[in-house]
């Protein structure tokens, strides 16, 4: 029986239950209902899980495995961050990736970029080298599809599987558990995954075959990066106008024009605060990632084009640790 019969036929004793929203792609050829939605109480064995990556996401991660009473391996990059965590947290701290696959049921992963995650998994110390058949590897690191569907191809040949799981939700919903994660993988993988990641998600979609996940993240962040030039706009204008801001936000968040963006930036913006969340850097990097594989599928994207070269504005001003809503430093006050 492998790692994964385990996890699946292992009776009730070492499992928690949480309830968590989890869809899949509807059969094939089925006329109007596209997906499936399953919103009830999941079983979760206590597994033994390798988790590659801490920092703010990862680290946020790890703990909610541990608080859910998952027995866990870590390892990054820089030693020193994984032996604080421990002696924080809990869990037993490896020496390299490889190392840290051995004789676990799975393997999570939140680094940093395709080369961070071509060496975790497939460099000389990769934990495709240690897993055993029938393990599991899942990556929530915001990557190229291409890489994604590449590591599917490597996961087939080592008989494992395999999850590109992107998040959305940023730190806040790492920190409270309550990302969304969007699934490219295998029906089988996702159903095994689903119970581990659950410990840190609200929402888990399958949006299908490998490297959707990954391009169901870029189609997040051209959205994303759009509605935050918008509402920058918004609100210089309101500013320009000598409106009260507070009444202002009261008046339009609960209708057509309100977004998440809205409501939980509006008011830092208003600041100037913008030491915080989701780093210009990073979108930086991921828009580049829609903006390439728009070349591939002929998705033309004149908007991410032109958000793109205004978060390198920011980049330049020394703005690129700062929160993507300090997109609004450029516009004058």
């Amino acid at each position: 029986m492998s790692a994964i019969d385990n996890l699946a036929t292992a009776g009730t004793a070492g499992r928690a239950w949480v309830r968590v929203s989890v869809i899949f792609p509807a059969p094939i050829g089925k006329i109007g209902d596209r997906q499936t939605q399953r919103a009830a109480l999941c079983p979760i064995h206590m597994a033994k899980i390798a988790f590659i990556g801490l920092g703010v996401m990862g680290g946020a991660m790890a703990r909610h495995l541990l608080t859910a009473g998952h027995e866990l391996t870590i390892f990054n990059r820089t030693q020193s961050k994984a032996e604080a965590f421990a002696a924080e947290h809990g869990g037993r701290v490896a020496v390299s990736p490889a190392v840290a696959a051995e004789g676990v049921e799975a393997v999570i992963s939140c680094v940093g970029n395709d080369d961070d995650l071509s060496s975790i998994t497939m460099g000389r110390d990769g934990v495709f080298h240690s897993m055993a058949k029938g393990t599991i590897f899942i990556d929530h690191t915001t990557v190229s599809a291409r890489i994604a569907r590449q590591l599917q191809v490597e996961a087939d040949g080592r008989g494992l599987m395999v999850v590109d799981a992107p998040v959305t939700g940023g730190q806040a919903g790492a920190e409270n558990g309550t990302l969304t994660i969007m699934c490219g993988g295998k029906a089988a993988a996702i159903a095994t995954a689903s119970p581990l990641i659950s410990a840190y998600a609200n929402r888990i979609v399958h949006v299908g075959r490998a490297g959707a996940g990954q391009t169901a993240k870029m189609a997040n962040q051209i959205a994303f990066a759009g509605t935050i030039q918008s509402l920058s706009e918004a609100l210089r204008f309101a500013q320009h106008a000598k409106l009260d801001l507070d009444k202002v936000f009261e008046a339009i968040s609960g209708g057509a024009a309100g977004s998440w963006q809205m409501t939980n930036r509006w008011h830092s913006m208003a600041r100037d605060e913008f030491d915080f969340g989701f780093a210009v850097d990073w979108m930086r990097k991921d828009l580049g990632l829609a903006i390439e594989e728009a070349r591939a599928n002929g998705a033309s994207l004149p908007i991410a084009a032109m958000m793109d070269q205004f978060f390198a504005e920011l980049q330049s001003m020394g703005a690129g640790r700062q929160d993507t809503s300090a997109i609004i430093r450029r516009l004058p006050k």
